[in-house]
């Protein structure tokens, strides 16, 4: 039970971090070896940055994409070392078109951090 818990309080500080925009925290919840894969990119799994230096620039570019992201209407499921996040993500891209959409963060947790951090998110036609 107590990993149940301290494994929601670092699910709530990662969001909280989202939206703070504050990538050193978001690091600091992250693993060494850490994985993020982005919702759109290159490659199937979108995306990808391994490590603290190509996570916190990973990172960095979503708020340069939409500097005024906003993750609201945030809910967390565990289960186990597994868990998932999802949100509903607002922001405005630099061309001043608006984003609204729901998504999900699926996230493999390790030694009380993430350690992969995989995001989907509703595509808007």
């Amino acid at each position: 039970m107590g990993n149940t818990i301290s494994n929601l309080d670092l699910l709530d500080r990662f969001a909280a971090a989202w939206n703070a925009h504050d990538v050193e925290t978001l690091v600091d919840c992250m693993t060494d070896d850490g994985v993020f894969y982005g919702s759109v990119g290159p490659q199937p799994d979108g995306a990808s940055s391994r490590g603290i230096s190509a996570l916190r620039a990973g990172f960095s570019a979503v708020w340069e994409m939409f500097p005024d992201a906003a993750w609201n209407d945030i809910n967390h499921i565990l289960a186990g070392d597994r868990a998932v996040t999802e949100w509903r993500f607002t922001g405005t891209r630099s061309d001043g078109t608006s984003v609204d959409v729901r998504g999900t963060d699926i996230f493999t947790l390790r030694g009380g951090k993430i350690a992969v951090k995989d995001t989907f998110r509703k595509q808007i036609s």
